[in-house]
């Protein structure tokens, strides 16, 4: 792969540059549920200490007060919603939410299906027209841009309606969040061609004829493209194909949850990439870190959780569903 250095690319500051956007704007009031361990408490801390967020602790209140005493952590200024268990919890923030009492969800230390299964409930969860996605926000050492890989946590197996809103949730996302605007998005499959032996080279090519129809906004798309063929220009060239995105993608679709998930752990395992996560489509962002993210990764997931939270407050939020 032909690859900036990191050195020279700077690449090192991308989650930095967002964070200390994050800084400039109103901290958001955001809703932690669950935060039962040291690295999820710490997490909210440290961006509450950062500015960003403006926590409530929702949970076992004698629980977070033993874990942040354990700790050395001051949380005396918080307010904490005391619930019996993380089930509880997450039922109790997403009411929360309905009440307006909460910008933003952060995942505490209970598993992510607990937490969604309040978020995408039929009754009293926090649906919108939008299919709930997942965004992972790559900082790639060897690469110039910032990587945007979705949808890997969520949707286990996206039809083309809803590949259509995990697109657009990304898309919205990048353009909002201060990457700025009109991202390159490359929609991914084992092939460059559109053969009937892979359906997502069909479904690829449907989606890129959407955007040109209007139905996806605010980006550029090709598709379908193999990995190399959307990362690397020489790649693209070797190939013969000449497009906008080819070569320097900023959005990475996967065509299901397994690839993308394998896709998000080779880049932070092989090739020391940090991931911050957050998911998109709902009446609010939500923060979603799992316990081996770094600290700078569970900082930077609030930080676009918190300039995506400030953006619908200047702008109409998504429809409810």
């Amino acid at each position: 792969m032909s690859v900036m250095p990191a050195e020279a690319s700077g690449t090192r500051s991308k989650y930095d540059r967002l964070i200390a956007a994050a800084q400039k704007v109103p901290p958001v009031l955001t809703l932690v549920v669950h935060p039962c361990d040291e690295s999820s408490l710490r997490g909210a801390v440290d961006a509450a200490e950062a500015g960003i967020i403006k926590p409530i602790l929702v949970g076992p209140a004698a629980k977070i007060r033993d874990i942040a005493a354990k700790h050395g952590m001051n949380i005396s200024s918080y307010e904490i919603v005391d619930t019996p268990h993380s089930e509880a919890a997450a039922a109790k923030a997403v009411e929360m939410i309905h009440q307006g009492k909460g910008e933003a969800l952060m995942k505490g230390s209970l598993h992510t299906d607990e937490l969604m299964r309040s978020v995408t409930a039929k009754s009293g969860g926090l649906r919108t027209s939008r299919r709930i996605s997942h965004v992972f926000i790559m900082d790639v050492p060897a690469y110039a841009d910032t990587v945007f890989v979705t949808d890997a946590a969520i949707n286990i197996f996206p039809d083309l309606d809803a590949k259509r809103d995990i697109i657009q949730n990304a898309i919205d996302l990048y353009n909002e969040a201060g990457f700025g605007t009109t991202p390159r998005v490359a929609i991914l499959s084992a092939v460059e061609t559109v053969t009937s032996a892979i359906p997502s080279t069909i479904e690829a090519a449907a989606l890129c004829k959407m955007a040109d129809r209007g139905q996806i906004t605010g980006a550029v798309l090709d598709g379908p493209l193999a990995f190399d063929n959307a990362i690397d220009v020489e790649a693209a060239r070797i190939k013969g194909i000449k497009s906008e995105v080819a070569g320097r993608a900023q959005i990475l679709v996967v065509p299901d949850l397994e690839s993308g998930n394998m896709l998000a752990k080779n880049l932070a395992y092989f090739a020391k990439a940090d991931g911050a996560g957050i998911v998109l489509g709902a009446r609010v962002p939500i923060v979603l870190t799992s316990r081996a993210d770094s600290a700078r990764a569970r900082m930077a997931s609030a930080a676009f959780a918190v300039l995506f939270a400030n953006a619908q407050r200047r702008g109409a939020p998504i429809a409810a569903a």
